[in-house]
């Protein structure tokens, strides 16, 4: 018998997997350069200087003092010597400071004036939704 050495015939498709490659490299850049949304958020800049300068002219402080003896209460220099006095006037003020957008409250209680009308004033102030309160008080002298 005659032997007749046959060499393989390559197959007759193409090979198609360097070609799927490609095509899914090209699709994932086309769905990552596509025209994504951009998250914004707008400002509104105000066209002059001048309502700026008014809103922190008019941002003022008020501040609350309590002494030790009578009259306890002071709103900046007005004294007033019972609680059934000054919590009107504290809310006639409050009401005239809401239009700001923070009204600054500083509350000055002397060292030795009592806790009582210090707790009182803080709840009503907590009541009114006044958030921005500070308590000052002076550093204590070491002799």
């Amino acid at each position: 018998m005659i032997r007749v050495k046959t060499t393989p015939v390559p197959a007759a498709g193409l090979e198609l997997t360097p070609l799927i490659d490609i095509v899914f490299i090209v699709v994932v850049f086309l769905l990552l350069s596509a025209n994504t949304r951009l998250l914004s958020l707008p400002v509104e800049i105000p066209s002059s200087d001048s309502p700026a300068e008014t809103a922190t002219a008019t941002a003022s402080v008020l501040t609350i003092t309590l002494q030790p003896t009578p009259p306890i209460w002071a709103i900046n220099d007005q004294l007033f010597d019972s609680w059934q006095e000054f919590k009107p006037a504290l809310l006639a003020k409050l009401s005239q400071m809401k239009p700001l957008r923070e009204p600054k409250i500083h509350v000055a209680p002397a060292r030795d004036a009592e806790v009582e009308p210090l707790v009182k004033l803080l709840s009503l102030l907590n009541e009114q939704q006044v958030e921005n309160t500070q308590i000052l008080m002076k550093e204590q002298d070491h002799e």
